[in-house]
């Protein structure tokens, strides 16, 4: 029987214990959620379970290390984690630790990899599965799987649609094959590296090349949002869309046709779908020009 220990939250973390807990040979010791998030599937799962859950302010306090190294794990599995571990975790298990990673790495190491490979226009990006060490995101490489990136994904329908199930899928995988003994450690090369710290809410700059700027728009959809202003109101722009116009001269200007907003952009419109102004509530973008009695003569940005 193999000890599994998972550190994890969100629907991501509760459906890799989920899917872990039935390999055969697998007994999970223990899982590591956040605190006070009592709503949190990861959390909830564990209860319904009846499993073994620890919950600490932060992982590298001396009881989550002296609580973990009680388990006596064989194998640690990092499922979504936003905490720092510290190595004497991490190097504890007999057979290692091994952790998702929502890129092709060594490319968009950090916290945001989604988001910025949806940004920078990129057309492929994957999941790692890797062996975690000292540095961030640096470690060997047991598993990598790509995805294509279509140009109307935003990092939402990226991730929930592609990266999730295929991140779930792999980790079993890699588990399976780490307890086997058939797990590779292949070295990243840092020639290709790259990292990108967290992304945060993003201004529209409407003088940009219109790729860049329907490339930022989905890269913060839906978190943390795109914003311009609109008549001095402040508002965060969701599920827009690229297409080709025949229309002249709308570049840079506000067209609200058949119940329809859009922006234009070169020979390109840019089709705003839902908008969420400082009510915090998304609503379909026609009905917020209404709401606020705004036209295509109101001022953009």
């Amino acid at each position: 029987m193999t000890n599994i220990a998972i550190i994890g939250q969100s629907a991501f973390g509760e459906k890799v214990t989920s899917e872990v807990s039935k390999i055969e040979g697998c007994n999970i010791v223990g899982i590591f959620t956040p605190p006070n998030q009592d709503n949190d599937p990861l959390y909830q799962y564990g209860i319904t379970q009846n499993m073994n859950i620890l919950r600490y302010e932060k992982l590298r306090s001396k009881n989550a290390i002296k609580e973990f190294k009680k388990l006596n794990v064989d194998l640690l599995v990092m499922a979504y984690v936003t905490d720092i571990v510290p190595m004497e975790i991490i190097n504890n298990p007999k057979k290692g630790t091994i952790q998702y990673h929502p890129s092709l790495l060594p490319k968009h190491r950090g916290p945001s990899s989604i988001n910025w490979a949806v940004i920078n226009g990129d057309k492929k990006t994957g999941i790692t599965i890797f062996w975690p060490d000292e540095g961030l995101d640096t470690g060997p490489v047991l598993m990598q799987k790509e995805v294509d990136i279509s140009t109307d994904d935003t990092t939402g329908s990226l991730y929930f649609n592609k990266l999730f199930p295929l991140g779930v899928s792999s980790l079993v995988d890699s588990v399976k094959l780490v307890i086997s003994d058939k797990a590779p450690k292949i070295k990243q090369d840092e020639k290709k590296a790259s990292y990108e710290s967290w992304c945060s809410k993003k201004e529209i700059n409407w003088d940009k090349d219109p790729n860049d700027i329907y490339n930022l728009i989905r890269g913060c959809d839906p978190q943390p949002g795109a914003w311009t202003k609109i008549d001095s109101k402040t508002v965060f722009l969701y599920n827009c869309k690229f297409m080709n116009s025949d229309e002249i001269d709308i570049n840079k200007k506000l067209i609200i046709k058949n119940k329809t907003v859009s922006v234009g952009l070169g020979n390109k419109k840019l089709i705003i779908g839902r908008i969420k102004d400082h009510n915090g509530k998304k609503i379909d973008a026609y009905e917020w020009f209404e709401e606020n009695k705004l036209t295509d003569s109101s001022k953009l940005g």
